[in-house]
């Protein structure tokens, strides 16, 4: 139970870490942020595998920058469909 607890609220305070290394406003709120959070994990994980601190079965310091890529393209991806409307 306690797990699953932990691995949300670090998921949120994550994709709330890479939003703001990003620079884009992810929509949603702390549900954005967290699943934002979760993808970026999966993503920084993939990239750069799993080094540094482990919170919550997260590798820290690739799920914030896999957070801040997904939230950056994410971002990109936005504009690139406004502009094209």
């Amino acid at each position: 139970m306690w797990g699953i607890i932990i691995s949300i609220v670090m998921a949120v305070i994550i994709g709330w870490i890479g939003n703001a290394v990003a620079g884009n406003e992810m929509p949603g709120g702390w549900i954005g942020a967290m699943v934002a959070g979760f993808i970026g994990a999966w993503l920084g994980a993939l990239l750069f595998g799993n080094w540094g601190p482990v919170i919550g079965g997260f590798a820290v310091v690739p799920a914030i920058i896999g957070t801040a890529v997904f939230v950056f393209l994410l971002g990109m991806l936005s504009r690139l469909l406004k502009r094209a409307s």
